[in-house]
């Protein structure tokens, strides 16, 4: 029997967005201390939701929890960069090209990226770019696919906001992102899967050399 996965209370949930908004656009930046009371205070809230929502994040990799250190932003670096897209890499193209042979709608797709082309600033940018990626695998027709996927979501996420910091590459990767749309579009399943694995390849190699160095079998 699947287990239905619980509700999170409406306080909860608005501490959660605002605190993951908030790393993923580098207003929260890795290692720096999350304390309940700041937050608490930020939020207009008690500690309790602020509590629930740190143990959320903590669950899908966007802070680390250290009975000493107390909470704090999850650093990025090449073997996390390497962990979170060798899963995307084995399971993304994967999930783009079922998406494609099921005729599904990419509409949401081609919104964000209009989205991203008319940003006016990193963050939005991040965002639209975490959108348009979603947009790509979710109709893939398996939900547990989806979802594994969805799971490696923010701290992918975290790795571009962390990259692009150091190197703003979004016009390169953004001309990437309408061939992968116009592939997908025009139903070629192959080549959309194959322009999004060297889409994710080349993203991470260029961010983080010394990844592909410790890689096995490539970049990610």
């Amino acid at each position: 029997m699947t287990s239905v996965p619980t509700p999170i209370p409406s306080r909860t949930q608005v501490v959660l967005e605002g605190i993951r908004h908030r790393i993923l656009t580098g207003l929260l930046t890795p290692g720096q201390a999350l304390v309940e009371t700041d937050l608490a205070a930020l939020f207009g809230v008690s500690k309790t939701p602020v509590r629930e929502a740190l143990k959320t994040l903590a669950g899908t990799g966007l802070v680390v929890m250290n009975q000493y250190k107390g909470v704090t932003v999850r650093m990025v670096d090449a073997d996390m960069a390497r962990e979170v897209y060798d899963v995307r890499l084995l399971l993304e193209p994967e999930a783009l090209r079922r998406s494609v042979r099921r005729g599904a709608c990419l509409d949401a797709a081609r919104d964000a990226l209009h989205r991203a082309d008319a940003a006016t600033d990193t963050a939005e940018r991040s965002l639209a770019n975490r959108e348009f990626h979603r947009a790509l695998y979710a109709p893939c027709g398996n939900p547990l696919l989806a979802r594994m996927l969805d799971e490696v979501r923010d701290q992918a996420a975290l790795v571009s906001a962390v990259a692009w910091a150091t190197d703003p590459s979004w016009e390169r990767e953004a001309a990437e992102h309408r061939q992968i749309l116009r592939l997908a579009l025009d139903g070629d399943a192959d080549g959309a899967a194959t322009a999004l694995h060297a889409h994710i390849a080349s993203f991470v190699r260029r961010a983080f050399p010394e990844a592909e160095a410790r890689g096995e079998d490539g970049p990610a």
